[in-house]
């Protein structure tokens, strides 16, 4: 079977990497003293809090079992209600992976890398360096897997045998018929997601799991619990603190998602921004010897735009023996454009691609796939449609979708027409939308760090701003620099900032522009 609309074929995914000095704006010439997060650990008096409903106190009161499960990781598993509106029905289990403070404990810090669907467990256990020293000797650091992911209970929509045809598979129909083949295997798979996942694929929605963050919060035995989100990961940290603003210690949240945006606005955004990075690229490229592309920044693009649609019908091919589809060409490109440090890999890649070799853009689709070199996939990508569709709802016709993409192409090269299409899974996806868009404020939280980059491709610096405004406590950090999110990229300013606030309480006095 072949599905060609991957649901969300270009998302939000956190990309962990380690560029200029920084502005003085918000930085400190000492570093302050570490002092605990406090909140105000008791509902507000309209509010009814969950941790004293006795129909969940088998859940709240849970006692976590932690073991040594590699290096100086402990892991343990927490069981919360499969749905929510029926806490007496079936469980599921979520995977926790804890770093414990490397000095003074002042707290506890959940984290989430993104996606949706990345695997938070399996992302720290391989990066814990994505915290600073300053936090890490002050925080147990708890990574999870939220319901549908990784280690914990999770979707599953097809086999390893079928994706390699499904990422290979036509995005970007040109007739009728194969805009007809999109929409029809689009909701194949949403039917095979439904039959292979169970009850499970109706539950995994953001406000689903942000109720579970606090059984967690409940199981770790800490009455305020602090948090850091990368890109999607601010969703949900969003979604906590406008649910559970009296839990909240100290959270920050980076390469934001604005949660009142439209399907439609948020794939807007996402096209304009991998279009920026795009421009930037090709203007750091035509500098730069060696390049393949040539002439002005128009020729450039036109001379890219060339490349993808010949690959449509004519894939490149490859050392392997695997074609370089369209699709897979468009995924290499996006994986490129999250940030500088691969720029060099994008390089080489095209000047491959031009000679009509496609290795280096499959090895950069396949980064961006979780490929393993055996051909199984992480499992990423059976979540990452199935929690996005839940969390916004997208009631386009094929027809606008079409137009879009028509649009975008023209507005946002060279993926506006990748991106415009990556959506439709969610306007044919099977369940209906469990979380409407809408400003989250958070009332009663405490003070939260939004962080935008000017040059995000993922999280477009304007989400930041909005989030940041909507919140009744945002603080927004601007990054000036490019690629996706800020933290530990090279700004001493933005990781001052940040340290100071998580480790000391130090809230900037107002808004902080970094470079």
């Amino acid at each position: 079977m072949t599905v060609a609309a991957r649901s969300r074929r270009l998302t939000v995914r956190a990309v962990a990497a380690v560029a200029a000095l920084a502005v003085l704006a918000g930085c400190t010439g000492s570093t302050p003293e570490p002092q605990a997060p406090t909140a105000a650990t008791s509902a507000p008096a309209d509010t009814k809090d969950p941790a004293n409903d006795t129909a969940l106190a088998a859940f709240y009161g849970q006692k976590l079992a932690w073991t040594s499960c590699r290096n100086d990781f402990e892991c343990a598993k927490v069981t919360v209600p499969l749905d929510w509106a029926a806490p007496s029905g079936d469980t599921i289990e979520l995977s926790l992976l804890r770093l414990k403070a490397e000095g003074k404990k002042i707290g506890t810090m959940l984290l989430n890398p993104g996606g949706p669907g990345v695997s938070a467990v399996e992302w720290f256990r391989s990066s814990p360096g994505s915290l600073g020293t300053r936090v890490r000797q002050s925080y147990d650091a708890v990574a999870w897997d939220p319901r549908g992911v990784g280690e914990s209970t999770p979707i599953s929509c097809l086999p390893d045998s079928e994706v390699d045809a499904w990422l290979s598979s036509d995005a970007t129909p040109d007739s009728d018929a194969e805009a007809t083949k999109v929409v029809a295997d689009a909701t194949d798979f949403g039917k095979q997601c439904e039959e292979r996942t169970g009850p499970l694929i109706g539950h995994v929605d953001t406000v689903s799991t942000v109720k579970d963050m606090d059984v967690i919060r409940a199981a770790l035995g800490e009455k305020v619990i602090s948090y850091y989100g990368w890109s999607y990961g601010t969703f949900i940290g969003a979604w906590y603190a406008e649910l559970f603003p009296w839990r909240v210690g100290r959270m920050v949240l980076d390469g934001a998602v604005d949660p009142s945006l439209s399907a439609e606005q948020y794939s807007e955004g996402q096209a304009q921004g991998f279009s920026r990075m795009a421009t930037a690229f090709v203007e750091d490229c035509l500098g730069e010897k060696g390049c393949p592309l040539r002439g002005t920044k128009e020729q450039a693009f036109a001379q890219i735009e060339t490349l993808v649609k010949n690959a449509d019908s004519k894939p490149l091919a490859t050392s392997s023996g695997r074609q370089l589809t369209q699709s897979l060409m468009t995924t290499g490109m996006a994986m490129a454009l999250y940030l500088p440090a691969f720029w060099p890999q994008l390089r080489a890649a095209l000047t491959e691609a031009f000679k009509g070799q496609g290795d280096g853009l499959l090895a950069l689709a396949d980064a961006y796939n979780e490929r393993r070199p055996d051909g199984t996939y992480a499992q990423t990508l059976q979540a990452t449609g199935p929690i996005f569709c839940l969390d916004r709802t997208d009631t386009r016709s094929l027809d606008q979708v079409k137009a879009d993409a028509k649009d975008w192409l023209a507005k946002y090269p060279p993926l506006g027409d990748t991106v415009a299409w990556s959506s439709l899974g969610c306007a044919v996806w099977p369940i209906k939308p469990a979380v409407a868009p809408q400003k989250l404020t958070a009332p009663g939280a405490p003070p939260i760090l939004v962080i935008g980059t000017t040059g995000d491709p993922a999280t477009p610096y304007e989400w930041a701003q909005s989030l940041a405004g909507q919140l009744d406590q945002g603080v927004l950090v601007t990054f000036e620099g490019e690629g996706h999110t800020a933290y530990r990229r090279g700004s001493k300013c933005v990781d001052t900032t940040i340290e100071d606030y998580l480790v000391s309480g130090t809230v900037p006095k107002a808004d902080v522009t970094c470079s």
